[in-house]
């Protein structure tokens, strides 16, 4: 197949591929649309980049396009379960641009929002509804929404919410909704609970590989860079100031990490803003917003938002701190290189990130390139030796001298003492 009119879609959705500039499926949407709009339930495997959003929502839209008629009160046809609000809004948004041509109803519930709001949204019922799990079981024990009309379910980023610790929450969904529906699980990995959890939900499902997490985009040039801890901050400024940054994401392992880094990139006169857990869901959408719009250079963001960010045009990623789990590197890099374009991604990494860099190469399977190190690395042109780094130093570990043996004899000649010691100081300056 070779672009999306072949794959059967409905007039008003190409029209809508159309004005997005999509007209070649990509090879996880050459597979999976076919195989939701035939009615099979459906395993994909896919990182995020692949375009797996409009992989599943093509084919609910072209569905529910058929349909002709208005859904119940409190009734969806449609639930796309998402593990964090970015993400959320991400598919939502994804849903109205493909949907525009067909005067479908849809909606978000997520936590950090006022229930009211939502509670009201639900009360005509929606074709799509796009929602966490915990906010959509609030919803559900006020009797908010009902799941007797669900047609079609779909699980994104099934691995990342069982991290989130939705699993249980899932399955009570799950055991609610009709037998007789249509599932969809998406996941960058098929950890055993995600395998079981297919097995004991999922009839007869295709299964599809796309993009394993461990393989990263081909497009995305890669660089580490090994710096001590206490010069990370200037070295992220410099490289930000660089002319060929148009839009970057820097990703800290921590929320007060995340703040204190976009303080000082506030600071050196780059326009940015952190987002993160702790951030309200407004702060959140403003700051994305701002993002999007290009009024922000940076967003500075935690691994929570490593699979819920996506924007094309992010030139550049950069690791201010590496992950404690190497499958969030491929997560965090592949926020740029989207859409078929080419990005670069480079990675900070101190003395005391060594082995999360080793664990990183054994994932992706190749070393990541070097490069810019700092002066003090390098003061034997061996900087790039990574044995030889020292993380106390931030450079090079220094070749230890044996003790002098005269050294003791001075400390037996009294007043001789400091000079001995003197004189060691001056000949290992």
């Amino acid at each position: 197949m070779t672009n999306f009119k072949d794959l059967g879609l409905a007039e008003p959705l190409l029209r809508a591929l159309a004005t997005e500039g999509y007209d070649q499926p990509t090879p996880i949407q050459a597979q999976v649309v076919p195989a939701m709009m035939k009615g099979r339930d459906v395993l994909g495997t896919a990182q995020t980049g692949t375009g797996k959003t409009a992989a599943f929502t093509l084919p609910i839209l072209h569905r529910l396009l058929g349909v002709g008629t208005r859904p119940s009160p409190k009734t969806c046809r449609a639930l796309i379960l998402a593990p964090t609000r970015e993400l959320a809004a991400q598919i939502a948004e994804s849903v109205r641009a493909y949907g525009k041509h067909g005067h479908l109803s849809s909606t978000v519930v997520v936590g950090g929002l006022k229930i009211s709001k939502q509670i009201r949204a639900l009360e005509r019922g929606v074709d799509i509804l796009v929602a966490t799990p915990g906010r959509l079981l609030d919803l559900k024990s006020q009797d908010a929404v009902r799941f007797d009309d669900i047609q079609t379910v779909v699980l994104d980023e099934a691995d990342h919410m069982m991290d989130m610790g939705f699993l249980p929450q899932i399955k009570k969904i799950l055991q609610q909704l009709p037998k007789e529906r249509q599932t969809a699980l998406l996941s960058a990995t098929m950890p055993k609970d995600i395998r079981a959890l297919a097995d004991q939900f999922l009839n007869d499902p295709v299964n599809v590989a796309v993009a394993q997490v461990s393989k990263p985009v081909d497009r995305i040039d890669q660089t580490v860079r090994f710096v001590p801890h206490t010069q990370k901050r200037d070295i992220l400024v410099d490289i930000l100031r660089d002319k060929k940054v148009e839009s970057a994401i820097v990703f800290t392992r921590t929320k007060r990490g995340a703040d204190r880094v976009a303080r000082h990139l506030e600071q050196a006169g780059l326009a940015s803003a952190a987002i993160h857990g702790n951030k309200s869901q407004n702060q959140r959408i403003k700051a994305l917003d701002a993002f999007k719009n290009r009024k922000l250079l940076v967003l500075v963001a935690t691994d929570i938002a490593a699979r819920g960010i996506d924007i094309d045009q992010v030139s550049h990623v950069v690791n201010y701190e590496l992950p404690n789990v190497p499958e969030s590197y491929v997560h965090r890099i592949g926020r740029t290189a989207r859409a078929g374009e080419s990005g670069t991604a480079i990675s900070l990494c101190d003395g005391e990130e060594r082995k999360l860099l080793r664990d990183i190469e054994k994932l992706i399977g190749s070393k990541i390139p070097t490069e810019g190190m700092v002066p003090e690395f390098n003061e034997q042109g061996g900087g790039s030796d990574r044995k030889n780094f020292d993380p106390t130093r931030g450079g090079e570990r220094s070749k230890r001298k044996p003790r002098s043996r005269n050294r003791n004899r001075n400390r037996g000649n009294g007043g001789n003492a400091n000079q001995g010691r003197q004189k060691q100081s001056s000949a290992s300056s």
